[in-house]
């Protein structure tokens, strides 16, 4: 089934680039928190700690709506696939049934002539 291949594959990359954008994150406040620690005074210090506590929430935050638009974005297009499957056995088997009843049509015109 490729529809829900796709979706997968959706989700999978979503998944991979939230693992890459937690590194990033965690590298970030990692880096800020060195520059905290070489510090000359508590205030300078207190706020380079303050920015990588609210780097980490805003990153965090990030994460979590790449994550819900790619769940988003898997779910539509699942669901949209489902969509046109349904469409398109509804057109088959519509299909299906006008040439029966052009067979039997034709069958009765050969009996009664």
């Amino acid at each position: 089934m490729a529809e829900t291949d796709l979706d997968a594959v959706i989700r999978q990359l979503a998944k991979i680039h939230n693992k890459s954008l937690a590194a990033a994150i965690k590298k970030r406040r990692d880096q800020i928190m060195a520059r905290a620690a070489k510090a000359k005074d508590k205030a300078a210090r207190d706020q380079l700690r303050s920015i990588a506590k609210s780097t980490v929430e805003l990153g965090t935050a990030a994460a979590r709506r790449l994550h819900n638009s790619a769940e988003i974005a898997a779910d539509a297009y699942a669901r949209a696939i489902r969509y046109a499957a349904e469409e398109a056995a509804k057109a088959a088997a519509k299909s299906a049934k006008k040439k029966n009843a052009g067979k039997a049509t034709a069958k009765k015109t050969m009996k009664a002539g």
